[in-house]
């Protein structure tokens, strides 16, 4: 009986003591948390609202995407991109956020105006290339080809 009562108590000191360690360990959730914040000095709410599960490879995507200092796009071409997409889709929080930042890292006022523009031109002649279904080899040949 005694040895039944010692085993039981080492059992349950092994159950408390690993959920005690496995309880202490960072979800990839919460380093990411971590790791926005020291970047943002914030979690902005979209990524809190983002599922736990998904929020790890987001924030390496973004990460990577943006602060990784090999990309090929220096930082304000990549706003200005951003702006001109989010210009399109529309997206009236993306175009906020990536027209402060374009203008942080350097553009104008005519760059971003630009920007906003390609976008335009390059939505209107896709609205009539698609719409009057213009066939795509005479198109290519009529470029110069591959």
């Amino acid at each position: 009986m005694k040895t039944n009562i010692r085993l039981a108590a080492l059992a349950a000191a092994i159950a408390v003591s690993t959920s005690f360690a496995i309880a202490q360990e960072p979800t990839p959730a919460e380093e990411a948390y971590k790791e926005i914040e020291a970047t943002y000095g914030v979690v902005p709410g979209f990524m809190k609202a983002y599922p736990e599960t998904g929020i790890a490879g987001a924030w390496a995507m973004t990460k990577g995407l943006h602060f990784d200092k090999q990309n090929a796009l220096d930082p304000k071409v990549k706003s200005l991109i951003n702006l001109a997409v989010a210009a399109q889709i529309p997206c009236q929080y993306c175009v906020w956020i990536e027209t402060k930042l374009a203008k942080k890292r350097g553009a104008t006022d005519q760059e971003v105006a630009e920007a906003v523009a390609h976008a335009a031109f390059t939505r209107h002649w896709s609205t009539v290339l698609n719409g009057m279904q213009i066939d795509f080899e005479t198109f290519k040949a009529e470029f110069g080809g591959d």
